[in-house]
């Protein structure tokens, strides 16, 4: 994987690459033929640049340039300007082949980069998002095609910090990008970045120092949502209007659906009123205008908040409004469980309340525990005074989705000790085959809210042993973040190698993998993680677990052709050979019109031979392939002309070098099939096999000496 291709010939824009030669890459331009072994190819070469390349470059997804063009877009005051440095004096195209584009996190300059891209490079130039799977930022993993743009996001700071050596390779590698009519733009968070590393020949360092204006985001994200009634609505209430001053780009998206959000629960609620019975047990809340509900949602509570979290009482007073212990416990819980029965609210109180009293501690009391929930305020009281109303079925009330998303949030940035005890308490009560539970969402919006990895990695070693369904499920939301999901994507990428974790990963990319809908560059990421943990482990369990996601990747015609992909990959020595023979086994229980697909007329273009062969070489995989090879057989018996003609297609594999055994191990397991002219398949396998003057020292009957 990681060999190095001394020379790289870069051709016209039309020709494709092929490697004819080791460390050798010409184009093959029409005229030029190839026969047989090819040591000398003469053909034209227009251009020819000389470097070293390495194989495990990092992948990326290609955008339409159509859909980044259409996306939500606000350019404007300090953007203008940054916008106006990116691009060259005397040309609407970016000033240097590599951009660096420097922002605090959460900024837009993602989206800056990508629109910038899309709008100022050539029409057949294809945009790519690439995945930064590296420990450190290294030049010679980034690739170089023909008239492509890249982006990559650097926004981790323990694997995408640039140093010195990097830039310096960068300068270098513009070059090569030039030759190439191609672009690296790369965003930067402005914690990672050394100012001494700007000085660069053919690298432009540009810096957004303010986010785009938060309502003009909004607007525009209500816009293109379809909800521009919404936005005249917002200009109309300045509480609204200035709850936005201020925010940066994400949480302005975040705002636009926090608004449609509240208009949703004011529509909802509106219409609950106008029944008599409903209007009884909706809260005082409920009875809101909008302009209210949207400004209160729009709040970050922190004033309202600091006084709920003041120090502790061992009595709730009104007048002072500091909660006590218990009392932030049900806060919490109403702001997870938002409207929900009252026992399951109590329950999930009193379980967050137990995770935080060590397993020795006593009673500081003289009260035991239910002596002292007794002296206390009852559950209804307790509820009212955090703010919310229990309706005369015993169902809580509480429809303040923003509010209780506003509570987690300040717990989880001004209590640090209780992270790790609220993600344990999240997961416990957690639905974990559901990715809309509640408790779900609120796990995938805390672990990555402060960007960055280490909070994900802390869920890990909280859910992974007890609840490994709650932490796939929670990956299978954050991977498909806009945002945060390239954060989670690496996780992954690192967790492969690791033999406790690797089962989370399989079970998070088996879930995107069976996903109709999901995006094909999670599919493509997913597929590079199950690759990873194929090529890494020793564990069979493992090595089983990365079969059945490509099994039920082969049951789809797009997923097989993944998986043919890879055994291409594998017989053309470009990837693991453990993932493309897993891909290859994954493929062979496949039929088409009743016949071994592999074996039939439409058969894709793999060497099955070959395949079957190297399978069948190695002791540890011909235990694997020799089912799946009797399966094929059992298969197409009961038809002479398909048996026959699979019979001759796998003979020619079955007399390769070392094949003996396995080959003896596949007739004794078809000793019992017979085709209906009455041909016993094993004994006819074997007549053709075996030599006649070994038949008698090697028989059906008894293992080969």
């Amino acid at each position: 994987m990681n060999g190095a291709l001394p020379q790289t010939a870069v051709g016209d824009r039309t020709a494709g690459l092929e490697q004819v030669a080791p460390g050798v890459v010409v184009t093959n331009t029409p005229g030029t033929h190839l026969h047989g072994k090819v040591d000398v190819v003469a053909g034209t070469i227009n251009r020819f640049y000389n470097q070293t390349r390495k194989l495990d470059l990092l992948e990326g997804r290609r955008l339409d340039r159509r859909e980044v063009l259409n996306q939500p877009f606000v350019c404007e005051g300090t953007w203008v300007q940054a916008w106006q440095q990116a691009l060259a004096p005397d040309a609407l195209r970016p000033r240097q082949r590599v951009l660096v584009l420097v922002a605090p996190r959460s900024f837009g300059a993602t989206t800056f980069a990508l629109r910038l891209l899309a709008e100022h490079t050539e029409s057949p130039t294809a945009l790519m998002k690439l995945d930064g799977d590296w420990s450190a930022p290294s030049q010679s993993r980034l690739p170089l095609e023909e008239e492509h743009a890249y982006q990559l996001d650097l926004k981790d700071p323990e694997t995408d910090r640039p140093s010195v050596d990097f830039l310096n390779a960068l300068s270098s590698f513009s070059d090569a990008l030039a030759a190439c009519h191609s672009y690296l733009v790369l965003t930067v968070a402005e914690e990672l970045w050394d100012d001494r590393l700007t000085t660069r020949k053919g690298v432009h360092v540009v810096y957004l120092t303010e986010p785009p204006n938060a309502q003009r985001v909004v607007e525009a994200h209500l816009n293109a949502a379809g909800h521009a009634p919404l936005v005249g609505e917002l200009q109309s209430f300045p509480n609204a209007r200035d709850a936005l001053s201020g925010l940066h780009a994400m949480a302005a998206v975040r705002a636009a659906g926090t608004i449609v959000m509240t208009w949703q629960e004011h529509r909802r609620l509106q219409g609950a009123r106008t029944s008599a019975t409903a209007n009884r047990f909706v809260s005082a809340d409920a009875r809101l205008s909008l302009e209210d509900r949207i400004t209160a949602a729009l709040s970050d509570w922190r004033e309202h908040l600091d006084q709920l979290f003041g120090e502790v009482t061992t009595t709730h007073d009104a007048s002072q409004g500091s909660l006590t212990l218990e009392d932030r416990c049900l806060l919490l819980a109403l702001a997870v469980k938002q409207s929900a029965p009252l026992p399951t609210v109590a329950n999930t109180a009193r379980a967050l309340q137990q995770a935080l009293v060590p397993k020795d501690a006593g009673t500081k009391s003289g009260f035991s525990p239910l002596q002292a929930a007794f002296a206390g305020r009852g559950l209804r009281r307790r509820i009212q005074d955090v703010g919310a109303a229990v309706g005369s079925n015993d169902i809580v009330l509480f429809d303040r989705p923003a509010y209780g998303r506003a509570i987690l949030e300040y717990v989880w940035d001004n209590y640090e000790v209780m992270r790790e005890a609220m993600l344990a308490w999240l997961v416990q009560s957690a639905d974990g085959s559901s990715p809309s539970d509640l408790s779900v969402t609120s796990l995938a919006a805390l672990v990555l809210r402060h960007g960055t990895v280490a909070h994900l990695n802390m869920l890990g070693t909280v859910a992974r042993g007890s609840h490994p369904d709650v932490l796939s499920t929670v990956l299978d939301v954050v991977v498909r973040d806009e945002h945060v999901g390239r954060l989670a994507w690496d996780v992954l990428y690192r967790w492969a190698e690791n033999s406790n974790s690797a089962p989370t990963v399989i079970s998070t990319c088996r879930r995107i993998l069976h996903d109709d809908a999901a995006h094909p560059s999670w599919i493509n990421r997913a597929m590079v993680r199950l690759r990873r943990i194929a090529h890494t482990t020793t564990a069979p369990e493992l090595r089983r677990g990365v079969l059945e996601s490509f099994k039920e990747l082969a049951d789809r015609r797009s997923g097989a052709a993944r998986l043919v992909a890879e055994v291409r990959d594998w017989q053309e020595s470009k990837t693991s050979p453990k993932s493309g023979s897993l891909a290859f086994l994954a493929l062979m229980p496949v039929l088409e019109d009743g016949v071994p697909w592999l074996m039939s007329d439409t058969a894709p273009a793999i060497d099955v031979q070959r395949a079957v062969q190297d399978l069948l070489s190695s002791p540890d995989t011909a235990a694997e392939v020799i089912p799946y090879l009797t399966g094929w057989i059992r298969t197409c018996a009961p038809d002479p002309d398909s048996y026959r003609h699979l019979r001759d297609q796998l003979l020619p594999a079955l007399r390769g070098n070392n094949m003996f055994h396995a080959g003896m191990e596949v007739m004794k397991a078809l000793t019992d099939v017979t085709t209906p002219e009455g041909l016993n398949v094993a004994e006819d396998f074997y007549q053709h096999l075996v030599d006649p003057r070994l038949q008698p020292v090697f028989s059906l009957t008894k293992a080969p000496a």
